[in-house]
């Protein structure tokens, strides 16, 4: 059940009580976040009916088209910030033609993925967040119910099976663009022609690092539609609670990014 009765919860005591209720409270929206996805995952057996081939394509153009313009102009301008601030400290030792290797590694293995979990969080799951709030406020989640239609099936399913499939294309595509914006950058500032900086962007980069950045971005796909999905079905009070969940999906995508893409480093580079 997606519905639930809103909970009274007592004052607390003291405030041992409400660190406690907090951490509890912690607990069982993390074991309902979990239980979502694998509801979600359950579901994948319907993903190949026609009505859910549909909806996941709906879903893979609204998160994936629809962000290609703010993810070129994000991704372009990384990619040259990153050039131009590693070219400043390399000219001090007459290795600027080095640039290529370092934005081509960095956005392969961490600035690819994370900017374009970041900008998926912030337009695409905000939205999910909203509009599945709006649903739950308006008691059309419940309907759904009462026509033993599985919210879970008909809603989270194509939108979980969408974003790992764009996230990942997103963030190789954010690659791609981060470094071409670092190579105008080499060219037009720095002094380093494009078959220099294209030639050590290629030779140092392993297909490691592009299998790490896409492992990644798969990651950040699934959390963002189960943090922004867990959040819309738990919206209350109505139009501020939409406003209220939307915040907290981005805020917790947020954090769950960089915390996974830390560890997701740590196990494949440092033994």
């Amino acid at each position: 059940m997606i519905t639930r009765e809103p909970e009274y919860l007592p004052p607390p005591a003291n405030r041992m009580g409400d660190i406690g209720r907090e951490l509890l409270l912690a607990c069982r929206t993390v074991g309902r976040a979990t239980v979502l996805l694998g509801q979600s995952l359950l579901a994948l057996r319907h993903a190949l009916s026609p009505r859910s081939r549909h909806e996941i394509v709906f879903q893979m153009f609204v998160s994936g088209i629809k962000s290609l313009g703010v993810i070129t102009i994000v991704a372009v301008f990384t990619g040259m910030i990153l050039a131009l601030q590693t070219g400043i400290e390399l000219r001090k030792f007459n290795q600027e033609v080095n640039i290529g290797t370092a934005v081509m590694v960095s956005m392969l293995r961490e600035m690819g993925p994370f900017m374009t979990g970041l900008i998926l969080s912030a337009c695409v799951g905000s939205a999910m967040a909203a509009q599945l709030g709006t649903m739950t406020v308006s008691e059309e989640i419940a309907a759904l119910e009462i026509m033993s239609i599985n919210p879970v099936r008909f809603l989270v399913m194509p939108r979980l099976v969408a974003m790992s499939i764009m996230t990942p294309i997103l963030s190789f595509y954010t690659c791609i663009m981060g470094v071409f914006g670092g190579a105008m950058v080499g060219a037009t500032q720095l002094g380093v022609a494009w078959g220099a900086y294209m030639d050590n962007a290629t030779r140092y980069a392993d297909n490691k690092d592009l299998y790490v950045g896409l492992f990644k971005a798969f990651l950040f796909g699934i959390i963002i539609t189960v943090v922004s999905c867990h959040e819309g079905f738990s919206t209350t009070q109505g139009a501020v609670g939409v406003g209220m969940a939307t915040r907290r999906s981005v805020i917790v995508s947020f954090l769950l990014i960089l915390v996974v893409g830390y560890y997701v480093t740590r196990l494949f580079y440092i033994s």
